[in-house]
């Protein structure tokens, strides 16, 4: 990739779309073009076509989604599905018209198969069931799109990475309790609790352990991937939390150590599954940001940021 090279990033306004601009622009690339919500709707696809037209990009970094937390993606299950699938076909589709040299898009840890065909998750078990039920029409879409990267290879050639995520967390995140993933979702909870002199209640016990990945790190290896890689591609920090820990560490930098409830009575999530990084291993990748940098940099962030 040369640095005057057009790089386009779909869902730049997001949790992973902006961080990858700030980071392909520290990196002196000279030429990044920021798509948000605003400049183009995704989901249809004859204003995604005239876009790519208008722009021409070289490479492409496809980070727009619906996006819920499990309950979100259990109560819009069609809308979910249905954003996600027009979304990512018309971006592909318009990528390959135009001559794209590569396109590098984020999937899911959602896509692997519940309960684990076997441990750690490799990027070739993916298809070996259904996805977990809670979260089945996300991960569908998010299958379908590998399926049209395949199908866009044999076709035309197309050169493509699939990023496969862990936890992902960081600033411009959804900080919903409801529809949120576990970070944002605790961070608005104790900033709300905070604010209101209250406790914060966390639903379960705290055991279920999670692979967390700050979106900073997302940035730094999603670029990485799109230069060294192809394919579909496993990320996280291989670094296991569970919840308790980082509820602990949110309690600790907000100085709210006396003020968690654990409601046990509510479920504990998904049980940790172990993903194969052997690919970004492979080109030398290491997280350089600890999980409590990162929840400190997030903390900050909506503290700043939050809306009442």
């Amino acid at each position: 990739m040369k640095l005057n090279e057009k790089i386009l990033v779909t869902g730049a306004r997001g949790l992973v779309g902006s961080a990858l601009v700030e980071h392909l622009k520290a990196e002196g690339f000279t030429n990044v073009l920021a798509l948000g919500r605003q400049d183009c709707d995704l989901t249809d696809s004859a204003s995604t076509r005239a876009y790519f037209e208008k722009h021409q990009p070289t490479y492409v970094f496809h980070a727009a989604a619906r996006v819920y937390g499990i309950m979100g993606n259990m109560k819009n299950k069609a809308l979910s599905f249905y954003d996600n699938v027009m979304i990512n076909t018309n971006v592909v589709d318009a990528a390959q018209k135009v001559g794209v040299k590569k396109i590098t898009v984020m999937g899911t840890g959602a896509v692997y198969p519940y309960p684990s065909p076997g441990l750690p998750l490799k990027e070739d078990m993916i298809f070996m069931g259904e996805p977990h039920a809670a979260e089945n029409s996300y991960a569908h879409a998010k299958r379908a799109m590998l399926a049209m990267l395949r199908a866009y290879e044999e076709s035309y050639g197309m050169e493509w990475a699939y990023v496969v995520s862990c936890n992902l967390f960081g600033p411009r995140d959804k900080f919903d309790t409801e529809f949120g993933h576990v970070v944002p979702s605790l961070i608005k909870k104790f900033f709300d609790a905070k604010r209101r002199g209250e406790k914060v209640v966390v639903w379960g016990n705290g055991s279920a352990k999670r692979d967390f990945m700050y979106v900073k790190d997302t940035a730094r290896v999603g670029l990485a991937i799109m230069q060294n890689i192809s394919g579909p591609a496993n990320i996280g920090s291989g670094t296991v939390y569970s919840i308790r820990d980082i509820v602990d560490m949110i309690a600790d930098i907000t100085d709210m150590q006396d003020h968690v409830v654990w409601d046990e009575t509510k479920p504990n999530g998904q049980d940790y599954r172990a993903y194969d990084l052997s690919k970004i291993d492979s080109i030398g990748f290491n997280c350089q940001h600890t999980i409590r940098q990162g929840l400190e940099e997030t903390w900050a962030w909506y503290a700043e940021n939050a809306q009442d």
